[in-house]
């Protein structure tokens, strides 16, 4: 019989009755939490993207029944785009994962976990530590998440496993770890209303971003809007200046623009000179990107470059850069995000108000990712292979250091060429859904098929990979459970549990602990016993770091405040009044996380497109968000029936009117379009928002990642989706 460990109400995954909300007592739980009250409201933070929007949930005998936009919360001041008010209404899919399903087959907790025990285990044992992997997500907690590369690394003895987050920000992490020491977002949300300049490149934040697109809209600065972008994307429509250069020639462009800002008098030399090392040698290699090359090779004049430049050297101006997913996602996608950084750190544009080199997240928790997943980085952005690092997580645990690993996991991409061939063997998947998401999908599904062991945990059953998998085990959703997110400006934000998971669907974290408990290593996580436990640990594991969050006073507190920004360290904690710290922004002293206090310039030669266009395909794809009502694979957002009438009902192909005419393409016709990987079929849809010689698909349709060419950027092992050869016919 399956023994589930003493639990509060809080973590009760069982009806929810009238009853045991008013007396909890008699059911042998713990004190009802006030949120669960009959016929209140309490207040969350959104579980689809990285804005991390608050919202309240209006309760009725201790179950959610609606929600509106919080008008009180910092981040999206009552407003909220169509994913978050359909929040609740996708938690009651007819396909929702009810019971663990081996091999297809319902089957009990005790039954599944045995199985899971029995199979993972005879791997790792007859094929060493490296011989299983599992792949987290940016759509969990981060108390689960960390729960999970804890017990997979300092219980079950894996060494390796890593998120699909590698899939969004991975870049981001790098970029600013080499620039600023430590991978720090420096930025808040009132830079969006702050600058005077605002300079989005390869970023549609009125799709991907909606509500911060809001607040770039309370903007009463008059500010110059800067959109770098192949495609007329929405926001490039509402900018004041869209430069529409051939895809991936993006570091080509910052690096012309930085020329300029030399040549014309725009470098803050005071804070280069005491802020920064590294700038005579970027300078020295900026000699060679002279406009006339520069215009060559991105197709923007160079009286246009000129006026880029001259845009955002004005001394008095306050600049502000941001970049997304169509930086991070490209082969040299590092380099173009230092490249950014660059130009925000030679104008002096970092630590002020409206400025900074602000990367925009993709998922809820990708930056709870990026400090406590425990996959690439040590938990509280800490390095495995530092034994003084292994030490004091070991101490901040309560985890024997000899079970901490003293080398890091391999990435994503590399994870799946092991199991290509043959290294790994058994893949654990949490909350995502790879066999749709990841580059040149046909090719992992041949690796996945390969596998001795797949394990989905999800809220569905229905998603391509859970229906790969030998065993799916099935998962609370957001709004089933509690614990906190971290969205792109560093705010911790909570989410409390607010209804039942359906059937036997359980949160996250007791899966976790369960499994903890079936494999014999629950003692190791015996102070791991609720999310607002962990959240103390990883607590401990930050301190002294610049992620330190040791002065937050659990749970409440970050309830209470509206959502804190990290860092805030016990000394800071004294004088914090979320009143008046609603928005906090890094690097305001000038001192960074270098062993100096210097950001350093860092710089390199573009390199050639790995997969270039050719007569038999002449034409460039570009993939990326559909609508602000679609989200990744639809896994959730496909369930919402309100959704589903603002997204078209077929794929479209955005395709040059020009590039259709000599191929007989009218509007509205079925089409194919073909890579040497795979084709598929969709509607042309000709328009001018595409440029001649380039196409555009949205990433939510199951096909489209058939065709993508799967390259990688060396630095972050961060996929390269914007830029794959295709043709189309009738």
């Amino acid at each position: 019989m399956m023994k589930l460990p003493a639990m509060t109400l809080r973590e009760w995954d069982g009806p929810l009755t009238a009853d045991l909300v008013r007396e909890p007592a008699r059911f042998g739980l713990g004190q009802v939490p006030a949120h669960l009250l009959p016929d209140a409201a309490t207040k969350a933070v959104c579980g689809f993207c990285s804005t991390g929007c608050g919202l309240k949930v209006h309760l009725k005998d201790g179950a959610a029944v609606n929600l509106t936009p919080d008008p009180d919360y910092p981040v999206n001041i009552g407003t909220a785009c169509p994913k978050g008010w359909e929040a609740l209404s996708v938690l009651d899919a007819p396909d929702r994962a009810r019971m663990p399903l081996l091999h297809g087959k319902e089957v009990d907790w005790d039954t599944a976990l045995k199985y899971f025990c029995d199979q993972m285990r005879a791997v790792l044992d007859k094929h060493g530590p490296e011989a299983a992997a599992f792949i987290s997500t940016g759509q969990i907690m981060f108390e689960e998440m960390a729960f999970l590369g804890a017990l997979t690394k300092f219980g079950l003895g894996m060494i390796h496993g890593d998120g699909n987050t590698r899939q969004c920000m991975a870049t981001a992490v790098t970029a600013y770890k080499e620039s600023f020491g430590f991978d720090a977002p420096p930025f808040t949300y009132a830079d969006f209303e702050e600058s005077d300049v605002l300079v989005f490149i390869g970023a549609n934040p009125c799709i991907a971003h909606p509500i911060m697109w809001q607040r770039v809209l309370r903007n009463k600065r008059n500010p110059q809007i800067i959109v770098v972008d192949p495609r007329a994307t929405e926001t490039a429509m509402a900018a004041t200046q869209h430069y529409a250069i051939k895809p991936k020639s993006d570091l080509a462009l910052l690096y012309g623009i930085a020329h300029l800002i030399i040549r014309d008098g725009g470098v803050d030399t005071s804070f280069v000179e005491e802020h920064t090392t590294g700038f005579d040698e970027f300078e020295k290699f900026l000699a060679d990107y002279h406009p006339a090359r520069v215009s060559e090779e991105t197709g923007i004049s160079v009286h246009r470059l000129v006026h880029f430049a001259q845009t955002i050297i004005h001394g008095t101006l306050r600049v502000s850069f941001w970049w997304t997913m169509g930086v991070n996602q490209g082969h040299q996608a590092t380099r173009t995000a230092q490249a950014i950084i660059n130009l925000a750190l030679m104008t002096g544009n970092i630590g002020k108000p409206g400025t900074g080199a602000n990367s925009i997240t993709g998922q809820c928790n990708a930056m709870g990712s990026r400090l406590f997943s425990n996959t690439t980085n040590l938990l509280g952005g800490h390095d495995f292979r530092n034994p003084r690092h292994r030490e004091k997580v070991a101490a901040a645990t309560g985890i024997p250091v000899q079970r901490i690993p003293d080398r890091p996991s391999l990435a994503y991409d590399q994870i799946l060429k092991a199991a290509d061939e043959g290294t790994v063997k058994a893949l654990w998947f949490v909350a995502t859904n790879p066999s749709h998401s990841w580059i040149d999908q046909n090719e992992i599904n041949r690796i996945l098929d390969k596998l001795d062991f797949i394990v989905v945990q999800d809220m569905y059953c229905s998603t391509e990979t859970a229906k790969r998998a030998h065993l799916v085990l099935p998962a609370a959703g957001w709004g089933e459970k509690d614990g906190c997110f971290i969205n792109s400006e560093r705010r911790i934000g909570y989410s409390p549990k607010v209804r039942r998971a359906p059937g036997q669907a359980l949160a996250d974290f007791h899966i976790f602990r369960l499994i903890a408990h079936y494999w014999g290593c629950e003692d190791l996580f015996r102070a791991w016993s609720t999310p607002e436990a962990v959240f103390r640990v990883l607590q401990r594991c930050t301190e002294g770091q610049p992620c330190d969050i040791s002065g937050i006073a659990g749970h409440e507190m970050v309830q209470k405040s509206s959502g804190v920004q990290w860092p805030l360290s016990k000394d800071d904690a004294a004088k914090f009044k979320a009143t008046t710290w609603k928005e906090r922004r890094l690097f305001e002293d000038g001192k960074f996380y270098t062993p100096d206090k210097r950001a350093k310039f860092v710089f390199e030669a573009p390199q050639a497109i790995p997969e270039q266009r050719s007569t038999e395909y002449p034409l460039v794809l570009i993939t990326g968000r559909g609508t602000s009502a679609q989200w990744h694979t639809e896994t959730r957002t496909g369930k919402s029936a309100v959704l589903a009438k603002m997204i078209p009902q077929e794929l479209m192909l955005d395709l040059h009117p020009n590039d259709a005419a000599p191929l007989g393409i009218r509007e509205g016709m079925p089409v194919r379009v073909i890579s040497k990987r795979a084709e598929l079929t969709a509607k042309a849809r000709l328009t001018t928002c595409v440029r001649p010689g380039e196409v555009f698909l949205p990433m939510h349709d199951p096909r489209v990642n058939q065709l993508t060419h799967a390259s990688f950027d060396p630095h972050s092992r961060q996929p390269s989706y914007k830029h794959s050869a295709v043709r189309v016919e009738k």
